[in-house]
């Protein structure tokens, strides 16, 4: 194994996602060693939605919250501050969110960063004519590129790499809030920068980019990677953390199909030769990773809204329902679906009715194996999918009664179920898909980027 590195890019990485809690004791503590304040702010993990609307999941006073600290950090330690993925989507819409709260620490702090935003959302039609053009290739499972595709498309964000977080830093940045970013290229762009080896820089971004996800302790705050030429290395920044070999290796599996390969902007990450050791019970090291160039590409994520939901839920501890749950599902969803028919007609329009027993196969959603025993009480949720609102809510009035009366077997006694809300009908509003699972070609890492820069003095006095 070569020895560490003489010099290395240190990044203090405070948190797997801004917003869900920085320690503001544990930054400040490490704030010496870094050369760059780096995380990411985004994710598909939780929907659609995010994307197609524009709205942030955390809360604003979560993420002001966490901002905050980290600006005090920067301002202090007189080092960059990047944030990927703003707003969870990192859509223009919601990198204009975080630059505004950015904006507001920094009155109520009287701080004066330069803050340059990375714009990365695409026009539908701009997309629509890449793909006329044969310039955007579909990723499994889908097998095509067709433009209406792309049209059909609410927003739709490119994943940019380093590359215009590390020219906006040349250009003179003390805060980079960027759009939809991969979670490791935010990571890497300042070890890149300094001039680490590509292979450490990625490699070191990917084990990182959840923070403490790669320790011992998972909830506990955040990370510091010192990134050399031919090797990395990782820390927890909480005293009573540790990154041992198998936490930090394991990471590569995270929200990666391939445990040695990871796709990138640029090129793969291969990991396939890499060395994991310990340098003692809470330091790891990492040599061997190497990253191979590729013509550059970037990720596109599309969305759009769909129909609308209203949703009902009853408990149920009847036993000899309990016993039989599926056949009183598939009961209970033909009676529902021929009484929307029978009384709405036409009027109900195309809609669906779908039932999750929660207690017994709603979260898979998979078939219980022979013999399981019948559960205690489930929850069982009713969900009507229609073209509006006041459609979908008439569906789910329509089979109220039935939903809550429905005995197993005709015949029996009417039985009554636990509604626990008055009105039973929960609006949900309307359901959001994902479009795109695609790779739009460039010349250029920066050919589909915005840059914009706000002085945050200058915007106080606007």
């Amino acid at each position: 194994m070569p020895p560490p590195s003489p010099t290395t890019a240190n990044v203090l990485v405070p948190c797997g996602a801004l917003g869900i809690g920085v320690k503001e004791r544990d930054v400040f503590a490490r704030l010496a060693e870094a050369h760059a304040i780096a995380c990411d702010a985004g994710s598909t993990d939780s929907g659609p939605a995010y994307l197609a609307t524009g709205k942030a999941k955390y809360s604003r006073d979560a993420v002001k919250h966490d901002l905050s600290i980290l600006m005090r950090a920067q301002a202090k330690a007189g080092i960059p501050l990047l944030i990927g993925s703003c707003g969870t989507s990192g859509s223009d819409q919601a990198l204009d969110w975080t630059r505004d709260i950015a904006l507001e620490i920094a009155q109520e702090h009287g701080l004066a960063p330069r803050i340059a935003l990375l714009y990365s959302e695409q026009a539908p039609a701009l997309m629509a004519a890449r793909a006329e053009a044969g310039r955007i290739t579909p990723l499994a499972p889908m097998t095509g590129a067709d433009p209406a595709l792309l049209r059909s498309c609410d927003h739709i964000v490119a994943l940019m790499g380093p590359e215009p977080y590390i020219a906006a830093l040349q250009a003179g940045a003390d805060i980079v809030l960027g759009g939809r970013t991969t979670d490791t290229a935010v990571l890497a762009a300042v070890p890149l920068m300094r001039g680490a080896g590509a292979g450490a820089a990625w490699h070191a971004g990917k084990i990182a980019e959840c923070g403490s996800l790669c320790t011992t302790h998972p909830r506990e705050g955040g990370v510091m990677i010192r990134v050399g030429r031919d090797d990395f290395s990782i820390e927890p920044l909480g005293a009573h953390n540790s990154c041992t070999v198998d936490t930090v290796f394991s990471h590569m599996l995270y929200e990666n199909s391939d445990p040695f390969l990871l796709h990138e902007p640029g090129g793969v990450l291969d990991v396939t030769a890499a060395k994991y050791t310990a340098v003692d019970d809470r330091i790891v090291r990492v040599t061997g990773a190497q990253f191979q160039p590729r013509p550059y590409t970037m990720k596109l994520e599309g969305a759009s809204g769909g129909g609308w939901q209203t949703l009902m839920l009853v408990g149920i501890q009847d036993r000899a329902v309990l016993k039989e749950i599926d056949r009183f599902v598939a009961h209970m969803h033909e009676v529902l679906v021929a009484r929307v028919r029978e009384t709405m007609g036409a009027r109900a329009g195309s809609f669906d009715i779908s039932l999750r027993a929660y207690g017994w196969n709603a979260v898979s959603g998979l078939d219980v194996e022979a013999g399981a025993p019948a559960p205690r009480e489930i929850g069982l949720m009713f969900v009507a999918t229609a073209e509006t609102q006041e459609i979908a809510t008439q569906i789910a009035k329509t089979c109220n009664p039935w939903f809550f009366h429905l005995p197993l077997d005709r015949g029996q006694e009417l039985p009554s179920y636990a509604f626990p809300f008055s009105p039973a009908e929960v609006e949900r509003g309307r359901v959001y898909e994902f479009r795109l699972n695609h790779v739009v070609h460039v010349d250029r890492p920066d050919e589909l980027v915005r840059t914009v820069f706000v002085n945050a003095r200058e915007a106080a006095h606007a």
